[in-house]
């Protein structure tokens, strides 16, 4: 049990999960490119000892392994679990009364605490340019704070307990925002601190935020838990953290005392500035957009403050490590909200909201011979309208047969479905809705559509294991790799503008077509590179499901309507590069030089690689 970020820090380097940089770092790219490449090493945390510019040390990469994560909680994780299952099954409480006894002391106890003595966080007030200045991608737009604790309270029913405590990045410095006054604050749709913000503008009042930074690592994790309605997050921080959450007020504004940095401020009604570039999730740039401007009014810091980060971009990352904490802590959780659903994946290498597999039930005509889905698009449904999951693009959904199914063998999942899908029945889209605000592939900012893959039956046809040869010597379409069984990357020249292209891939369509049935390759994927989609899994999930709308970017061969229905033969999925595309990430090659002193013999991270 942390009492603060400083005990953690020691705790992981007398256990070896830690290293110390002795260096000078510049926090502008040096320090995320050496988060990077340790990450993908699969190496400690980093402490950063001297931060070029700031009188701060930093510290990345806590999260860096489940392994790591749950050593941190190895003494309230199973405390954590219990509480989280019996929100998820309250049922459990009258099958097993005297466990849940100590369950129910257990969040007692982790109620938050407010005190009115020792706040360690208010040791001494700072400005916003005296934190680490770290902006990890060249064409960021400035510094930003990427593990922060959003906090804020609901206007008409004010009060810690009915608050929301979220992880939503904030700009500090860069464009229009005015040195240590002002900072940007990007929310995305289907976020908590979008309800208060709604009530404060309707009540004409400026709603006030307080962004907590470090603390205990339970703290960073509760930011970003989706945990049961009725369980707040700053419980749940005292559940994980094994000690009560202590806060103050301080000018009207909640203190979290444990924190290492503390920003207040206000946000005023329909006041914005643009905000970003941002090197984001899903491996590409998040744009310029207008997002709610925060007027600072004050700052404060820990003595021997350590400001934490991460680096995110295309996955895996660090925020991986976050996606199966959550899902192991959330266990059943889904499956309770949602009937019929047995498990629900959100694919990480294609930047998680695009792509979920899922494996539903399919209960409603026990009777027929003939097996359809049916009750599976009621499941679908469901699915596409329940929290971040409406954010999906691609539902591929079916439900177990002749043999258990695993949605994290995305291989033998998806195989699964391409053998048993009925291409003229089982594609059903959403057109003109809501995708993830980070994903550009749609027609604007939050916009675009959605097609859900539903699949249930005996099998169809034998996948393809090698590329056919009605898809070899296509004209322009050429290079042919196949990516994995019923799946082949066809590279196509650079994408001009729709009304253009969807001729050219419609006379592809009509090629393939006369050139005889191809039953065995179910999925056709256009791309700018065949040979990179099908280097590996990771490529194909990423290129094809990031850089494709449904609506505007799928295609069949001998593709017609019936009643509104779209039906096909073969889909093509085109996930070429697109002029309204946001620039993918890449770093920046004579940083990666500079900071290959520290790998070196006599550098702080000698042998991590």
């Amino acid at each position: 049990m942390y009492r603060n970020l400083e005990e953690c820090v020691i705790d992981l380097e007398k256990n070896g999960h830690l290293i110390r940089i002795h260096e000078e770092v510049d926090p502008y790219l040096e320090m995320a490119a050496i988060h990077l490449k340790v990450y993908e090493a699969g190496g400690p945390a980093l402490l950063f000892e001297r931060v070029k510019g700031s009188p701060f040390r930093a510290v990345s990469n806590l999260f860096g392994t489940v392994e790591r994560s749950k050593f941190i909680f190895r003494s309230t994780w199973k405390a954590a679990e219990n509480i989280v299952a019996l929100r998820n099954d309250p049922m459990k409480a009258l099958k097993q009364p005297f466990q849940n006894i100590a369950n129910g002391i257990a969040a007692l106890k982790a109620l938050p605490l407010r005190t009115s003595g020792s706040m360690p966080v208010a040791a001494q007030e700072i400005r916003i340019s005296d934190l680490p200045q770290i902006q990890s991608w060249p064409m960021d737009g400035g510094a930003f704070v990427t593990l922060p604790q959003v906090y804020t309270e609901d206007p008409e029913n004010p009060g810690i307990m009915k608050s929301n405590l979220g992880m939503y990045r904030i700009q500090l410095s860069g464009n229009e925002y005015v040195q240590d006054k002002e900072i940007g604050l990007h929310y995305q749709i289907h976020r908590g601190i979008g309800v208060h913000h709604t009530k404060a503008k309707k009540l004409g009042q400026p709603l006030k935020v307080s962004i907590f930074i470090g603390g205990p690592p339970a703290h960073t994790l509760s930011a970003v838990m989706p945990l049961p309605e009725g369980l707040s997050e700053l419980t749940f921080a005292g559940l994980l953290a094994g000690r009560r959450f202590r806060h103050s007020y301080v000018d009207g504004y909640c203190i979290s005392n444990d924190a290492d940095f503390v920003i207040t401020g206000e946000i005023y009604p329909d006041e914005t500035k643009p905000e970003g570039p941002f090197g984001d999730h899903l491996g590409y740039y998040s744009l310029v957009h207008p997002f709610p401007l925060m007027r600072v009014h004050k700052v404060y810091a820990r003595q021997n403050a350590i400001f934490p980060f991460t680096v995110v971009g295309r996955p895996p990352q660090e925020d991986t490590s976050f996606g199966d904490l959550i899902h192991q802590l959330t266990g059943d959780a889904i499956t309770q909200e949602l009937p019929g659903v047995k498990e629900v994946h959100a694919v990480d290498a294609a930047g998680v909201h695009p792509l979920l597999f899922a494996i539903g039930s399919e209960r409603y005509t026990p009777y027929l011979q003939v097996k359809q889905p049916t009750e599976l698009l009621t499941t679908a449904n469901r699915i596409l309208g329940y929290g971040q999951l409406s954010l999906a693009k691609y539902l591929f959904i079916t439900a177990e047969q002749e043999r258990p199914l695993d949605t994290h063998d995305e291989v033998d999942f998806l195989g699964y479905i391409l053998e048993r899908i009925d291409l003229r029945r089982d594609l059903h889209f959403h057109t003109n809705t809501t995708i993830d605000t980070l994903d550009y592939s749609g027609t604007g900012l939050n916009s675009g559509s959605k097609v859900v893959f539903a699949a249930y039956g005996e099998k169809k046809r034998d996948l393809c294991k090698e590329v056919p040869e009605v898809l070899k010597e296509l004209g322009n379409f050429e290079n042919a790799q196949w990516v994995m069984p019923g799946v082949v990357a066809l590279q196509a020249p650079a994408f001009t503008d729709y009304a253009n292209e969807q001729k050219v891939v419609q006379g592809l369509c009509e090629a393939i077509q006369a050139r005889g049935a191809l039953d065995s390759c179910p999925l056709i994927v256009l791309c700018d590179d065949s040979t990179f989609v099908s280097a590996n899994l990771k490529n194909f999930l990423w290129v094809t499901f990031t850089r494709s709308n449904p609506s505007h970017d799928m295609y069949g061969v001998n593709s017609f309507y019936e009643n509104k229905h779209w039906s096909c033969d073969n889909v093509i999925i085109d996930a070429r590069i697109k002029p309204h595309h946001a620039p993918p990430l890449i770093p920046d090659p004579t940083v990666e030089k500079k900071i290959d002193r520290l790998f070196a013999k006599g550098g702080s991270l000698a042998g991590i690689l």
